[in-house]
């Protein structure tokens, strides 16, 4: 199966910015859909965007506006640009894709954003 790699983690303060890349191990024409997904300590994961084939990005409400993603099949990776971090944003986020109903993490990057 395809693995995925994040990176780009980092501490930032608040109002800054970080980009963040999902790099597949293999080809990602076969996934229709990536997903960028966040976990702060003590909470749940939560969804924060997703990307399908085409281009086309879905983003929870809490990061419309300010965050985007896009995705890059040729180079098979995901970015997700995030502007105007504030503290909630402090988290672990993981890349994903589900497959023939098995569900596929990568290791995560670790954001954190100082107030």
């Amino acid at each position: 199966q395809v693995q995925l790699v994040e990176s780009g983690g980092d501490l930032v303060q608040a109002g800054g910015s970080l980009r963040l890349s999902c790099a597949a191990s293999g080809s990602i024409n076969q996934i229709a859909v990536i997903a960028w997904y966040r976990q702060a300590p003590g909470q749940q994961r939560e969804l924060v965007a997703t990307v399908n084939r085409a281009g086309n990005v879905n983003l929870a409400d809490f990061v419309r506006g300010r965050f985007t993603v896009s995705r890059d099949n040729a180079k098979r990776i995901v970015n997700l640009q995030m502007n105007s971090l504030q503290s909630a944003a402090t988290a672990t986020y993981y890349c994903h894709y589900r497959l023939s109903s098995v569900d596929y993490w990568g290791q995560g990057t670790r954001v954190t954003v100082s107030s």
